[in-house]
């Protein structure tokens, strides 16, 4: 999609959240290939952590930075499978005000190229909470790879037409 050279690059404040039992600061890869290619974007990394499988800890974590005014957008990776400890869409639910359910349905017809039909066991969803974007991509670094590339670097980035997620920020808590 086109980038508009003339318009002003924004850099958005993101949060970057691992959601995983097993994995720690020096094996989260998929966190690692997320911040690097939001960093290289030129946006700004605002928070990072790691939290286990549970609705409670994941929504707790989410509500902390949807309060930080320092924090734009929340991407999490992990959890979004259909095994009984993948929660993260049922903790997104918890706290957004609404549903982008076009972020998850383009992911995964992107991730079909990918992986093929296996795209359906990913429950990857987006939502807003009170100005906050949260979008939540699977653990692995391909699909962090697939989500970024194909979705979040250009609807992230001020300079995109038509339209991007970064124009509509001043409006995401009007009434």
């Amino acid at each position: 999609m086109p980038i508009d050279e003339t318009r002003t690059f924004i850099p958005v404040r993101i949060a970057v959240l691992t959601v995983s039992d097993t994995r720690g600061p020096a094996d989260d890869r998929s966190g690692d290939t997320l911040v690097e290619r939001l960093t290289a974007a030129g946006h700004v990394l605002a928070a990072r952590a790691i939290v286990r499988d549970d609705v409670p800890a994941i929504a707790a974590q989410l509500t902390a930075w949807i309060d930080d005014p320092e924090i734009d957008c929340v991407i999490s990776t992990g959890g979004t499978g259909v095994t009984g400890r993948d929660v993260t869409p049922e903790a997104f639910a918890r706290v957004w005000d609404k549903e982008i359910p076009g972020f998850g349905e383009l992911f995964r017809w992107l991730s079909y190229a990918s992986i093929g039909t296996s795209t359906i066991q990913s429950r990857a969803t987006a939502g807003v909470a009170r100005g906050t974007y949260l979008f939540a991509l699977p653990g692995s670094t391909g699909a962090v790879k697939d989500g970024w590339d194909g979705i979040l670097a250009s609807q992230l980035d001020s300079r995109h037409r038509p339209c991007n997620f970064v124009e509509l920020m001043p409006r995401l808590t009007e009434r």
